[in-house]
C-alpha cells in the first residue's frame, strides 16, 4: 500500500515539474520574441531625433508631404522643413546650419558654394512653365514672345495675341532656383525686367490669378485652374514632354548634405528615395520620378540621351 502511495506521489511530483518547465519556456519565448522578433524588429526600424530641411519652395510640398508620412511611421522623428529657396538651402547646408539643402539648381552653379564638400542626392525632377492670368487671353507664347515679355519688349498682351491688357511681370526673387531654371532655360539666359519679386510659390500663383495681365512661372506641381499654363511654341508642358527634354523647362529636386548623410538625415534621405515616395507620391504631387527621364542634365546644361 505504501509502494502504492508513495508511487503516485511521485508521478504527480514528475508530473508538475514537466508542466511548470513547459510554462515557463512558454513564457520566455513569447517574451524573447517581443523583444528581438516582430516587436524587436519594428524598433530597430525607428528612427528618432530632430533634422531640418531648407530651400527650394518648388520642392517644398514634396519635402512637407513626406516628412508627414516619414513622422507618422516614425513618432519619435520630427524633421523640420522649411522655405526660403535654393541659394538659401545651399548656403545653410553649405555652412552647416541645417541637415539638408534643398535645390532646384546644381550645388555648383551658385556663387560662393564649395560644391566639393557637398553630397548631391537627386530625389525627383520638377517641370516649371510661365503662368498668365486669364485676363491676358494666351494660352500659347513663342520662345522669342516669352523672352520679349520678360525683358519688357513687349507690354499689352495684344502684341502677343491676347487682348488689350497691360502686362504685368512678376519674378522670383535672387536666390530662387525657379528662377535661375527659368531663366536659363526659358529666357535663354536674358536678363528679365526689374518687376515685384515674390519668395513663395504659392504667393506668387495667388498674385497672378488676381492681378488681371500678370505673368510669372512657377513648378508645375503648382498649376491649378486660377490661371493658365502657357504653351511655348505649340508644345505644352507636361511630364511627358520633360521627360523627353521636348520641354525644356525643368530641374532636378536636388537633397543636399554637407559630406555623407547619418542617422535620421539618411533615413529620410533614403526614404524619399523609396519605391513608397518615388512610384507614389511625386507623381501624385505633380513631380516626376528620376527613373521616369529619358535624358539626363549635368550642371553646365547638357542634355544627353539614357
Amino acid at each position: 500500500m505504501k509502494k502504492k502511495f508513495f508511487g503516485i506521489l511521485t508521478f504527480l511530483l514528475l508530473a508538475g515539474i514537466v508542466l511548470a518547465a513547459c510554462g515557463n519556456n512558454g513564457s520566455n519565448g513569447n517574451g524573447n520574441n517581443n523583444a528581438s522578433g516582430n516587436g524587436g524588429e519594428e524598433k530597430q526600424e525607428k528612427v528618432t531625433g530632430s533634422i531640418t530641411a531648407v530651400g527650394s519652395t518648388a520642392m517644398q510640398p514634396l519635402v512637407e508631404e513626406a516628412a508627414s508620412q516619414f513622422q507618422a511611421e516614425n513618432p519619435g522623428a520630427t524633421i523640420n522643413v522649411q522655405g526660403g529657396g535654393s541659394g538659401t538651402g545651399l548656403s545653410q547646408v553649405n555652412e552647416g546650419v541645417v541637415d539638408i539643402g534643398n535645390s532646384d539648381v546644381f550645388a555648383e552653379e551658385k556663387e560662393g558654394i564649395d560644391a566639393n564638400k557637398l553630397v548631391d542626392h537627386k530625389i525627383a525632377v520638377v517641370g516649371m512653365g510661365p503662368i498668365a492670368n486669364k485676363e491676358a487671353g494666351v494660352d500659347n507664347l513663342t520662345k522669342a514672345q516669352l523672352i520679349d515679355i520678360f525683358t519688357g519688349k513687349i507690354k499689352n498682351w495684344k502684341e502677343a495675341g491676347g487682348k488689350d491688357v497691360d502686362i504685368v511681370v512678376i519674378n522670383r526673387a535672387e536666390g530662387s532656383g525657379t528662377r535661375a531654371t527659368f531663366e536659363k532655360f526659358g529666357l535663354d539666359g536674358a536678363e528679365p525686367v526689374k518687376a515685384q519679386e515674390q519668395d513663395s510659390s504659392g504667393t506668387v500663383v495667388k498674385i497672378v490669378s488676381e492681378t488681371p495681365g500678370a505673368i510669372s512661372y512657377v513648378a508645375f506641381s503648382y498649376f491649378n485652374d486660377s490661371v493658365v499654363p502657357l504653351k511655348i511654341d505649340g508644345v505644352e508642358p507636361t511630364q511627358e514632354n520633360v521627360e523627353t527634354n521636348d520641354w525644356k523647362i525643368w530641374a532636378y529636386q536636388h537633397m543636399y548634405t554637407n559630406g555623407e548623410p547619418k542617422g535620421l538625415t539618411k533615413a529620410f534621405i533614403d526614404y524619399m528615395l523609396s519605391d513608397e515616395i518615388q512610384s507614389n507620391l511625386i507623381p501624385e504631387l505633380g513631380y516626376i520620378p528620376v527613373t521616369g527621364m529619358k535624358v539626363e542634365r549635368d550642371a553646365q546644361g547638357n542634355v544627353t540621351n539614357k
